[in-house]
């Protein structure tokens, strides 16, 4: 369980987040709806008002659900957003789905924004990234540096847990809303990226959520899918009639072998596969 500093040092940290962001007015925030990016939208707009704008990034790898939910959560806020297109699955150095996947994909991304900041007036880009994902595999910041991305939560050295707590201070919703990376990680490196992939991870994920799972994961390995549930959410997966259900769910999505992953759900468990210097390769 992550830990949350002294009261005193997590106001020190919201302090100077504030300090950071008032300092980027015209600030577009690169906007997905999960916890991190959701506060500091919330944040960008408290201090900057209609001069931030936060931006999504619409393409085949984005769930459905994500992109509602993101766009609820704008508008219960009044915070601008606004619904960008972006092209990564038409650069095959993408869809080749290797380590450096992440790499391209905010590359497209920044690049993207990059064009929308220039066409819109805005001055800058900032985006979610926290004191806790500098320690993981994450080739999308090698990109954000390359495109000189601001960090407001890093920079303020708020940790995942912190940014839960202010967000729950503030009342936000999103405060426990799990983490959910795009629809692409769920794919076995190696394997190509497609749109009919991604759908049936899409509708299998969504078969999940609608049996009232909340945390959890659907890994494409081909012919056969691995199901990833909390822990905490185990023990009704682990029953006959549950099994049953996934069985019949995952069979009719074209999978020929279905599998519960005893371990459990972990964010990133595809990364265990790749070798060590792929992933100092994506520091």
């Amino acid at each position: 369980m992550q830990v949350v500093g002294t009261l005193e040092n997590l106001k020190q940290k919201s302090a100077r987040l504030r300090e950071i962001v008032a300092s980027h007015p015209q600030l577009i925030v690169a906007y997905s709806g999960g916890v991190d990016s959701a506060f500091l939208a919330w944040t960008a707009h408290e201090i900057l008002g209609e001069t931030m704008r936060a931006v999504i990034a619409d393409s085949p790898s984005l769930a459905r659900t994500h992109l509602e939910e993101a766009l609820g959560f704008a508008r219960e806020h009044a915070i601008p957003v606004e619904v960008v297109e972006t092209r990564e699955l038409e650069n095959p150095s993408y869809t080749r789905n290797d380590s450096m996947r992440c790499f391209h994909c905010k590359d497209e991304l920044f690049m993207v924004l990059e064009r929308y900041c220039e066409a819109n007036g805005f001055a800058a880009v900032a985006y979610g990234v926290n004191a806790d994902d500098e320690g993981d595999f994450r080739p999308g910041q090698k990109a954000a540096r390359a495109h000189r991305v601001l960090a407001p939560l890093l920079e303020a050295e708020l940790t995942k847990a912190e940014i839960r707590e202010l967000a729950r201070q503030a009342g936000l919703r999103v405060w426990d809303k799990p983490a959910s990376a795009c629809l692409s990680s769920r794919i076995e490196y190696g394997r190509a990226v497609t749109p009919e992939a991604l759908g049936v991870v899409e509708k299998g994920e969504d078969a999940l959520r609608a049996l009232g799972f909340r945390q959890f994961r659907v890994r494409h390995h081909g012919e056969i899918v691995r199901i990833e549930i909390a822990r905490q959410e185990m023990g009704r997966a682990l029953t006959a009639e549950m099994t049953r259900e996934f069985t019949a769910i995952f069979k009719d999505l074209g999978f020929k072998f279905v599998t519960l992953d005893l371990e459990g759900f972990r964010s990133g468990s595809m990364n265990q596969l790749l070798p060590a210097e792929d992933l100092l390769r994506g520091r």
